[in-house]
């Protein structure tokens, strides 16, 4: 029996459609030189990513410290075109376009190809350039015809919000392996970033009011200097003479080799590397890489969103964000990255540690990204943080990107077996697929799946060792096929909370948060 004094008090935490307490949301810009500060803060940020994929892969391509500088530029130079393509005309959320992860495997099958026999290390870096290139091209559109086609918004027609919860989550949490382990590589610089960022965002404004504002917003450019510095005197005490190559090439701070190589300007242009050259098999490995990171961003985006505090995406949106990411790996393609169009997972996590989604911060930082690409002296300078530092701050931002995934279960019955078995079976198989495949390829060097065809493993490898791709899709086919009809199920799924956005004229906040610019709606009219 329920106390009478206790029977009409609402429930203890009434869902939002938007995230409360956001000091910036979406469409309200921080004045200017604080939105200045930002921007940059998440241009550095979304460094990392960039310098670890650039220095895994090119020196395995035959590259050196030059050609290791001139991608790098490149891909920061494409990284701001499309970041700023996607606020402008695709999902107009802020999000920050860069590199992923999950293209490097199906590059590293191209680099690896025995076709590659060129003895000038320079000639065979440009031969394999120009194959990723074709790769990428052809692999770009698959995005674009989900995208534009119509596909991935009866896709977004389908999704509920307990459907996205194990998708957005493992989008962030999926990452760990990039967290503290690469933290442990130098801990006497990783772990003070750690622990600083900890203090000066959760602590530190609560023991000095003053101090709340600074915490709040610039937490990381404060961190990342004071770590920075220490990590540069450590080096030229020369703490670091002798220890082994591995140690010093993590711990210095001149070890990146990317000041010197870099030149003081330089504009990045398509074809730079020569004609693309294209092979079928290479091409469909590409495809399914292209896919899989086509919904992790969709994990992303639907983090940020709830993050920088707008509504949930209309379908129309989804489709229309996954066409201009498509648009962004043929960019990628075109000029020569080395990698694709995906969202900075990192970025996500960064909105929602200062509280501020706000669309201008993230174009000013795709004005950084273009300007110290083109200008390389100054932004090499910024590459050389030591990557234990930035995986210290991944530490964090991961973990808020899979939070923001969390927020969805507000519109979910959880006192619901079937709710209870699809958040079950997706998260422990999500973590643990993933898991077996990358054990598999670390003790033997290859996935599980090994045939002479190395495009037909990558085809079967690279989906299953993703974390949020494996999660996503287990969570869409249970939800969509786990006695949906039933109105009560559908309660339960959250699916009544979003009815008022599946179409974008429903719900006037979605004109306010997602519309085109320009008045381009009257011509491309959102559905």
């Amino acid at each position: 029996m329920v106390d009478a004094k206790f029977a009409d008090d609402p429930p203890p935490h009434i869902p939002k459609d938007q995230l409360p307490n956001v000091h910036y949301c979406v469409t309200s810009p921080p004045p200017w030189p604080e939105a200045i500060l930002l921007g940059f803060q998440h241009y550095l940020v979304m460094l990392g990513t960039a310098v670890i994929v650039t220095s895994a892969l090119v020196p395995l391509m035959g590259g050196g410290d030059g050609e290791k500088a001139q991608v790098l530029q490149t891909l920061l130079f494409v990284s701001g075109l499309n970041t700023f393509l996607q606020s402008w005309f695709g999902t107009r959320l802020p999000v920050v376009m860069g590199g992923s992860f999950t293209f490097v495997a199906p590059t590293l099958s191209i680099i690896v190809s025995s076709r590659w026999d060129d003895p000038d290390p320079i000639s065979k870096f440009r031969k394999i350039m120009r194959a990723t290139q074709g790769a990428y091209i052809v692999a770009s559109f698959i995005q674009i015809i989900l995208g534009f086609s119509g596909i991935w918004r009866m896709v977004g027609r389908l999704i509920s919000p307990i459907s996205v919860v194990p998708l957005a989550a493992l989008a962030g949490f999926g990452l760990y392996e990039y967290g503290f382990p690469g933290v442990g590589k130098c801990v006497e610089v990783g772990l003070p970033e750690l622990v600083l960022l900890i203090l000066f965002t959760q602590y530190l404004p609560r023991l000095i009011r003053p101090a709340k504002y600074l915490c709040d917003r610039f937490a990381v450019i404060i961190t990342l200097s004071i770590v920075w510095i220490y990590a540069h005197i450590l080096t030229i005490g020369g703490v670091y003479e002798g220890k082994p190559l591995a140690t010093q090439a993590s711990c210095r701070t001149d070890r990146a080799g990317l000041i010197d190589a870099s030149p003081w300007v330089r504009v990045p242009y398509p074809f730079q590397w020569g004609t693309p050259s294209f092979d079928a098999g290479e091409a469909f490995a590409m495809m399914i890489a292209a896919f899989v990171a086509l919904v992790e961003s969709t994990g992303g985006i639907v983090s940020v969103s709830r993050w920088a505090s707008a509504t949930p995406l209309p379908p129309s949106v989804f489709a229309r964000g996954a066409g201009w990411q498509g648009v962004g790996t043929l960019i990628s393609g075109l000029f020569g990255t080395a990698n694709g169009s995906s969202v900075a997972i990192e970025n996500v996590g960064l909105i929602g540690l200062t509280k501020v989604g706000s669309r201008r911060v993230i174009q000013i930082s795709a004005g950084f990204m273009i300007f110290f690409a083109v200008l390389g002296k100054f932004g090499a300078v910024f590459a050389s943080i030591p990557i234990p530092i930035v995986s210290a701050l991944y530490c964090v931002f991961f973990g808020y990107a899979g939070a923001g995934g969390f927020g969805y279960l507000q519109f979910c019955q959880l006192n619901s077996f079937r709710n209870k078995f699809i958040l079950a079976i997706c998260f422990f198989l999500g973590f643990s697929i993933p898991q077996y495949f990358n054990e598999h390829t670390a003790s033997k060097g290859y996935g599980p799946v090994h045939t002479p065809g190395r495009w037909f493993n990558d085809m079967v490898n690279v989906p299953f060792s993703s974390e949020a791709f494996v999660a996503g899709v287990l969570a869409f086919f249970f939800d969509t096929t786990l006695e949906k009809k039933e109105e009560q199920v559908r309660k339960d799924r959250g699916k009544h909370w979003w009815d008022r956005f599946m179409a974008f004229e429903d719900d006037a906040r979605s004109d306010e948060f997602y519309s085109l610019p320009l008045n381009l709606n009257k011509y491309f009219p959102s559905v």
